[in-house]
Parts: structure tokens; C-alpha cells; sequence
């Protein structure tokens, strides 16, 4: 009953906040007079007020790019995903942080708000919002936090630990059953929960990590790199706890077949002749076997099987293993699938040693849609990483350098980046510039003209994000 209880809470909240965008989708569209915006108005007032009835006053605040009710963080499904968005974007081009609404709120007082909200002005948005709304009793506003230096650079400090502890535990993993000695995937759950809390809570600057490539151990890199990439879409997916523990799980072993592969074709620095290509073609099903083979077969292994076996099929059934019959993918195989190739293709390898830059690999990735990934998981995916991918290299219209370090969930064609280099194309100590900001005549202060190869600058994206 009380699991009944919180997924009728969690729904409630989503609810809650999805009217809100609709309230404020609709008073940009329409006069605040409006009926339509009326009927949307009235629709939050009902649903404001029954949720205190429950929980006492309704408090939205937006953390990084999450937001929380009564301190409770909310995790959303497609349905609602644009309306979500809109609003993320919103707060952040307001700079408002916290909305408090208290008991007795009534329709007048939410159209007040609205309309102080829908034509706030560029310069100084939040001011002006707190002004107009102050003398609503029953309703409050509290600014954006800014993240504090030093808070950042500790989480900086344990997201990097937690990357490589499961770089090491990986390769440890991967050695000793390829020594034949038998695992019990359970042994990874401990380390995958931790790599699960860490990307709910500090999402970017884990995705952060998985740009740095390390050509020496790309195989265990890999692995944690494709984990992390499929719990974070799966989490934007809505999955909740348990499942995306799973996902993390059954991700990080989905190339466990590899291991059976002979390594002088695995490492093969050259072109792979059609034998070898089909020798390749097997792991797979090596990687079946593998996980079959474990010492406790159970729900986990069974479906880290079908994943190893499905991530390479395509969302079209074209890839391999060739099946006589086409058949859905698993849910989870469509998200490692993505996940690996987007990992792969931006990752120095045996046969190429010069990667391709985050924003390529997206737009191969665009013309696959359909084909090869599923196009409604790559929409998803691409929200979340941004058109311009952490570790993307820009030049600016102010001719300065930068390097994308952080998405921009609200905007995602102006990420967060770290202009490295001056006007004159001059080294300078990197310092962070959000490309949402904006001047005080309201246009962006400054925007990217175009991508460069970054494998042609001789720059160490690790130098700046580890």
C-alpha cells in the first residue's frame, strides 16, 4: 500500500508541474484573460490545492537540471518531457529557483504570477518578477542559486573517483573470467548503485568523464563509458531505481563476448579480412555463452544475455546476429545500442587512432534514426547531451576557443563551456561561460560559429576535466 501511496504522490507532483507549463505555455500564446488560459489556471488551482491538503505548502525548485518537490526530486516520462523542458528553460532565463505557493491560493493569484512571469524582461528577470508578485501573499519566489566553487570542485573530486573505481573493478572483472574463473554479476551491483546515485545527483560532470579517452585500457573505459551513457538516457527515460541499477548492470557487460575473440584480430591495427570480420561478428553470442556461464544464472543474467546479444541488431533487425524473423528489441538493447556506438565512434581506437569529434558522431548517429537506433531514444538522447556534446571543441564569434564541458538542458544549442583559448587564438587559464547568458540589451552575450577537430589543436580534454 505505501509503494501504492508514493506512486500516486510522484504522480500527483508531475501533474502539478506539467499544468503549471501548461499555464504558462498557454499565456504566451493567449491574453492571461484568455479562456483557454482560464481553463488551464483553474485545472493547477484544483490540483495545487488537493496536493496540500496532503503535504502542506507546494515548494518547486529547480536543482541543476532536475526539479524537486517538497525536497522530493521528480523524474518524469516522455509524455511530459516537452513541457518539462519548457519550463527548465524558463527558470533559468528568469533565474528563478524556488516557486512557493501556500494554502488559500486562489485563480486571481496564479494569473497574477503568470503574467508576471510571461513578460518579464531580459535585463533583470528576477527582480522585476518579485517585484510585480509582492504583494501576493500567498505565493513567493526565491533566485537561482549559483553553485558554489568549492562545492563543485568537491563533487568533481568524487565523481572522478567513483569513474575510475569502476574502470579498475572492470578490468579486474573482465580478467578473471578470462582466466575461467566464474563471477557472480552480483559482486557489480555495489559499484554500478554507486555509479547510479552519482549520475542522479551529478549527471554532467559524470557524463563529463566518459570524454576521457584512454587509448591504453579502451575496452574497460568502454564498458563504464556505455553504463554511464545508458543509465543517464534511462534515467531521462523516466526508469526508476531498480531498473536503472539493471541497466547499469546489463550495459556494462554487453561487449563480454570480446573477450573470447582472439586478440590478434580483436588488436588488429589494419583492415580486418572477411574471415576476420566474421570471427568479430561472433561475440555476441560469445558473450551469451559467457554470461550464461556464471556462477548464479538469474533474472540480471538472463537479461545482460539478451543485451549482449541484441546490441549490434539494429532497431531494424539488420545488424547481427542475423535472425530468419524480425522482432522488437529489447527496451534496455536499444539503449546500449545507442550508447556504444556513440562511445565507439568518439573513442580512439586499434585501427583509429584519431576519433571523431561528439558533434560528427551525432550527426551520424541523426542519419541512422530509423535504421539502426531507435529514433524516439535518440531524441531523448540528444536532449541530453546537447547538439554540441561535452568535449566539443568551438570558436566563438568573439573568435575566442572554448570546450564544451556541461549541456545545457534549457537551451540545447548554447552548452556550458571553458574558454581556453583568447581572440588571438592565445592559451589562457580556462575559466566557464554559460552561452544562455545574456547582455543587457537581452541577446546572447556571445555564440558558437562553428566546431573544430580537436585531434588537430594537440589539446588533453583530461587536463580540464579531471
Amino acid at each position: 500500500m505505501k509503494a501504492k501511496n508514493r506512486a500516486d504522490s510522484s504522480k500527483t507532483k508531475i501533474n502539478l508541474i506539467n499544468q503549471l507549463a501548461v499555464v504558462l505555455r498557454s499565456a504566451e500564446v493567449h491574453h492571461v484573460k484568455n479562456i483557454a488560459v482560464g481553463k488551464a489556471v483553474n485545472n493547477f488551482v484544483f490540483l495545487v490545492n488537493e496536493f496540500m491538503q496532503d503535504e502542506g505548502d507546494f515548494i518547486l525548485e529547480l536543482r541543476g537540471d532536475f526539479f524537486f518537490v517538497n525536497e522530493s526530486r521528480i523524474r518524469y516520462s516522455s509524455e511530459v518531457m516537452v513541457n518539462f523542458d519548457y519550463l527548465v528553460r524558463l527558470f533559468r532565463t528568469l533565474q528563478v529557483g524556488t516557486i512557493m505557493i501556500k494554502s488559500g491560493v486562489g485563480a486571481n493569484e496564479i494569473i497574477g504570477f503568470t503574467e508576471a512571469l510571461v513578460k518579464a524582461p531580459a535585463v533583470n528577470p528576477f527582480e522585476i518578477v518579485e517585484q510585480k508578485i509582492s504583494h501576493i501573499d500567498n505565493l513567493d519566489v526565491y533566485e537561482l542559486k549559483k553553485i558554489i566553487e568549492e562545492d563543485l570542485l568537491d563533487a568533481r573530486k568524487m565523481v572522478k573517483k567513483a569513474y575510475f573505481k569502476a574502470v579498475s573493478f572492470t578490468e579486474g572483472v573482465m580478467n578473471k573470467i578470462q582466466q575461467g574463473e566464474k563471477v557472480a554479476l552480483k559482486k557489480a551491483k555495489r559499484m554500478i548503485v554507486s555509479l547510479v546515485d552519482h549520475i542522479i545527483d551529478q549527471e554532467q560532470l559524470l557524463l563529463g568523464m566518459t570524454s576521457i579517452k584512454n587509448y591504453d585500457e579502451y575496452t574497460y573505459h568502454h564498458c563504464v563509458n556505455v553504463s554511464i551513457l545508458s543509465v543517464a538516457l534511462g534515467q531521462r527515460l523516466g526508469l526508476n531505481m531498480k531498473q536503472l541499477t539493471e541497466l547499469g548492470m546489463v550495459s556494462l557487460f554487453h561487449d563480454i563476448g570480446k573477450l573470447e575473440i582472439p586478440s590478434n584480430i580483436l588488436n588488429k591495427t589494419g583492415k580486418l579480412t572477411d574471415e576476420e570480420w566474421q570471427v568479430i561478428k561472433k561475440h555476441p553470442i560469445e558473450g551469451v555463452r559467457l554470461l550464461l556461464k556464471m556462477k548464479h544464472v538469474d533474472f540480471i543474467s538472463i537479461r545482460s544475455a539478451i543485451v549482449a546479444f541484441e546490441h549490434h541488431m539494429f532497431y531494424n533487425n539488420s545488424g547481427y546476429p542475423a535472425v530468419k524473423k524480425s522482432f522488437p528489441l529489447d527496451l534496455y538493447s536499444r539503449i546500449v545500442s545507442l550508447a556504444d556506438q556513440y562511445d565507439a565512434m568518439t573513442s580512439a581506437r586499434v585501427y583509429s587512432r584519431i576519433p571523431m569529434s561528439p558533434d560528427k558522431a551525432l550527426n551520424l548517429m541523426i542519419k541512422q534514426s530509423g535504421s539502426q537506433l531507435d529514433p524516439l531514444l535518440l531524441q531523448f538522447f540528444i536532449n541530453m547531451v546537447g547538439v554540441y556534446p561535452i568535449g566539443t571543441l568551438v570558436i566563438l564569434d568573439s573568435m575566442e576557443l572554448g570546450l564544451v564541458y556541461e549541456s545545457n538542458p534549457g537551451f540545447i544549442d548554447r552548452p556550458r563551456i571553458l574558454i581556453i583559448a583568447d581572440s588571438n587564438g592565445k592559451q589562457v587559464d580556462a575559466f566557464p561561460f554559460d552561452l544562455a547568458d545574456k547582455n543587457n540589451d537581452g541577446d546572447y552575450s556571445k555564440t558558437i560559429v562553428r566546431t573544430l577537430d580537436i585531434s588537430k589543436w594537440n589539446i588533453n580534454i583530461a587536463e580540464y576535466f579531471v
